[in-house]
């Protein structure tokens, strides 16, 4: 568990915060398979057995009570993929229902039949801001020039990613950070889509040499000025959550996109295995803590709103 003071709690409620990336799921009810199935998949946080359950809105601002949450976006869950509206139909149910998602990405499959009409879908909703398609990768960095290439090169998965712009929707990118200038490119190509890279670009290590691998390859995306990241995600199989171990990895990203580009989110709740909220999003929290209040409220808050679409808070 976290330790905090109670001067600590006051300062974490101090910024008004919006959740950029989250999931709500029930497994019990609605196919997810790699939730609701009993084979296991292969998963970078190991055993994954508590997620097992419902996560619906009560449980987040349940977690998150030691903050001033105000807002948040729900990150589609692989529901089941030939129902890739039924998630959208049941999250704007809970948002009706709880106040909780505010905006969400929607599963959209860039490659196969019927895309656009999942797109329209999505875009008719009033609640999707952005879809995600985890592109497929290589399994190694180790490629030679012009270095890794997978499925964001692929000319069928780039055609339905061109439709993105016609239904005014971003695209969530979730990749390893060797295809990062693959990545660099797919936003060059397609200037008018902006992409919201996940999960500070999933750095494999926290190793010197993993970091400058992960910094470099950084660096070629953030040239490309249609795309923002995520700080989130950071958690390791082998070690629970510590703003020590991701102090590099934050305060680098910050560095590399500057703040205007950059949100913090939970990923709640599968980063839930690596450390609870209050470790995690205090954890951010201390890390910036000697910024101004202006970029802090950016990171935290004005950023996510304008990003997501999100209007005004009654109370901000």
């Amino acid at each position: 568990m976290s330790e905090t003071s109670d001067d600590d709690d006051e300062s974490y409620r101090s910024i008004p915060l919006i959740d950029a990336h989250h999931h709500f799921w029930d497994p019990v009810h609605h196919r997810i398979p790699w939730l609701s199935e009993p084979l296991p998949i292969p998963f970078r946080y190991g055993d994954y057995r508590s997620l097992r359950r419902p996560f619906l809105p009560p449980d987040l601002t349940r977690v998150a009570a030691d903050f001033d949450l105000r807002k948040s976006v729900h990150i589609e869950t692989e529901w089941d993929p030939q129902d890739p509206l039924g998630e959208t139909a049941w999250v704007k149910s809970l948002a009706q229902e709880y106040g909780f998602p505010h905006a969400m990405a929607g599963q959209a499959w860039l490659d196969r039949d019927g895309i656009e009409e999942v797109l329209a879908g999505h875009a008719e909703s009033g609640i999707v801001r952005s879809v995600r398609d985890k592109p497929t990768t290589t399994h190694s960095p180790w490629m030679p020039p012009p270095g890794p290439r997978g499925q964001m090169s692929d000319d069928r998965w780039r055609k339905g990613y061109a439709l993105l712009e016609k239904y005014d929707l971003d695209f969530e990118l979730q990749t390893l950070w060797w295809h990062l200038p693959e990545a660099a490119q797919l936003a060059q190509d397609f200037p008018a889509t902006r992409i919201i890279l996940n999960h500070t670009g999933v750095p494999t290590g926290r190793d010197p040499a993993s970091l400058d691998a992960w910094s470099q390859a950084m660096r070629v995306l953030a040239v490309e000025p249609n795309v923002v990241v995520k700080i989130s995600g950071l958690g390791m199989s082998d070690a629970p959550w510590s703003a020590t171990s991701n102090r590099k990895v934050v305060l680098d990203t910050i560095a590399i996109f500057g703040v205007e580009r950059c949100m913090f989110a939970s990923n709640y709740p599968v980063d839930g295995l690596a450390g609870d909220y209050r470790t995690i999003m205090g954890g951010f929290m201390d890390l910036v803590a000697d910024r101004s209040e202006e970029d802090r409220r950016k990171l935290f808050h004005d950023n996510a709103r304008r990003y997501y679409r999100l209007g005004d808070d009654e109370s901000s």
